[in-house]
């Protein structure tokens, strides 16, 4: 509509089209060519990240997958509430009918990492119980016990301060609590501590399996104490020794 609007002006006349929807009309035009860009590089990013931390091409891939799925369903809720204008008497503002511009960018990026956090947290854990016994129904069982109430606590508190966020006035910051206390919730509670180990036991020890032209290529990792374990070998998990004597 700002777009139809001002191409029927004449080229004579100077005066201009504001508020806030030509505002963010006009901004959602500037970050349409970057925010794919933008995401792309999180994704890859972060699927790097996971591979090098977990000696692992499919836990990391799952890792970024699932953090996906916290994202879109953020987004729904962001749509139903604040677009659609519903639980608008309840949370105490006025829809304006569509998202701001700068919403999408900004909550991928915050809710891609927070989620990167608990992913990092479980993940490691179960990394840790691989190494030490290679099963990997004893992997989840043993990460879900250790990390299980980390994720909870600190989930939790994020909660409670995002939503806090909720009782101010402006829409901005009403927004934002919203969007991410919810975000927060639906990762923890449903996809990191439910959805992620169901994965995991899913694959078993394909989850944890490294090929060889791979494993030569990344950096030496562990997060136990000992010698990988048997199991972890079997599946694709070399010891330390022989990956030091390759490199």
């Amino acid at each position: 509509m700002p777009e139809q609007t001002r191409s029927q002006r004449s080229r004579t006349d100077l005066s201009l089209i504001g508020g806030p929807a030509a505002e963010n009309h006009d901004l959602e035009t500037a970050l349409a060519d970057t925010t794919p860009l933008a995401i792309g590089v999180v994704l890859v990013l972060g699927f790097l990240l996971l591979l090098v931390a977990f000696q692992a091409p499919l836990v990391a891939l799952l890792g970024v997958v699932t953090n996906l799925l916290a994202v879109g369903a953020a987004f729904g809720v962001a749509k139903w509430i604040f677009q659609d204008g519903n639980l608008s008497g309840l949370l105490g503002f006025e829809s304006q009918g569509f998202l701001n511009a700068w919403g999408p960018i900004f909550f991928f990026a915050m809710i891609f990492a927070i989620a990167m956090d608990y992913t990092v947290f479980l993940l490691s854990s179960a990394r840790e119980h691989w190494e030490e016994q290679g099963d990997p129904k004893a992997a989840m069982v043993g990460s879900l016990a250790h990390s299980g109430r980390v994720i909870l606590a600190a989930a939790g508190v994020m909660v409670a301060v995002f939503f806090t966020f909720a009782l101010s006035g402006p829409l901005p910051p009403k927004e934002m609590g919203v969007i991410l206390g919810v975000a927060v919730f639906l990762d923890a509670f449903l996809v990191r501590l439910l959805l992620l180990p169901v994965l995991l036991r899913l694959t078993g020890k394909w989850a944890w399996y490294l090929p060889h032209w791979l494993d030569r290529v990344l950096p030496d990792i562990h997060f136990g104490h000992g010698e990988v374990s048997k199991g972890a070998r079997a599946a694709g998990t070399p010891p330390r020794r022989q990956r030091a004597e390759k490199s």
